[in-house]
């Protein structure tokens, strides 16, 4: 079998003498989406935003294509084809849309700009519509389409979503899933931290639950859909 695009292995971290991730273990292979799933303060968005360095792990490793990246700088590994969709959406709120989109080149450089701004007005054919609005003008939603498409402007081989569909309308979350969707239909490889655990399993080809910092479950998107369990804990127990 190949090694694992990323990576996590026997992962701690702590917030001063709080231990947030204990002995986290899991793995994204090439082409796959696979989301972690739990409770609000989990651990979820740490796991994530470890894989930047932000927190730094206590122990354990981080490896993206066999390579252990928990000690390198944020911008190696935004240039080595890892870029995020923060939670909260982080855009620039003075800047417009279309400056939004290029501070996404940032890791790569602009050879690639003219043609990846089109893709993205293609996938997201409203931000074109507002490509010279500030982007604090626009509504949630759009925002978030914005933190994807700067995020895919860096050409990714692994794209990290952190709660994509937080404080969106449930009509928003559907387009978003549709075109995290059609994304990785096109091959692209998505690690997604979500509450909604609903529409995140279904995206999914595999998935984690986390509790209290730790995995607790694992199994495919539709196995852990079934699961009484998780039934009950994260989808209302319908």
């Amino acid at each position: 079998m190949s090694q694992p695009l990323l990576e996590f292995h026997r992962v701690d971290v702590f917030y001063g003498p709080i231990q947030a991730l204990k002995s986290v273990s899991l793995t994204i292979n090439e082409g796959e989406t696979v989301s972690l799933i739990g409770a609000n303060g989990a651990g979820k968005s740490t796991l994530l935003m470890s894989v930047f360095g932000q927190p730094r792990i206590a122990s354990g490793e981080i490896r993206y294509r066999g390579e252990d990246i928990s000690h390198k700088s944020t911008h190696f590994i935004a240039s080595n084809g890892i870029a995020q969709a923060p939670e909260g959406r982080r855009i620039f709120p003075d800047m417009t849309v279309e400056e939004n989109l290029l501070m996404g080149t940032i890791p790569i450089g602009d050879r690639y700009q003219k043609e990846d701004r089109a893709r993205m007005y293609d996938i997201f054919p409203l931000l074109e519509e507002r490509r010279s609005q500030r982007a604090m003008t626009l509504s949630g939603g759009e925002q978030q389409m914005l933190a994807i498409a700067r995020a895919l402007m860096s050409r990714p081989r692994l794209l990290l979503l952190d709660e994509p569909s937080l404080g969106l309308a449930p009509l928003v979350v559907k387009q978003i899933f549709q075109v995290l969707r059609e994304l990785t239909q096109k091959g692209m490889t998505l690690f997604l931290v979500e509450q909604n655990a609903n529409h995140a399993l279904r995206l999914s080809d595999r998935a984690y639950v986390m509790v209290n910092g730790e995995i607790r479950l694992s199994g495919s998107g539709a196995q852990l859909l079934a699961d009484p369990d998780v039934r009950k804990a994260y989808l209302g127990g319908v």
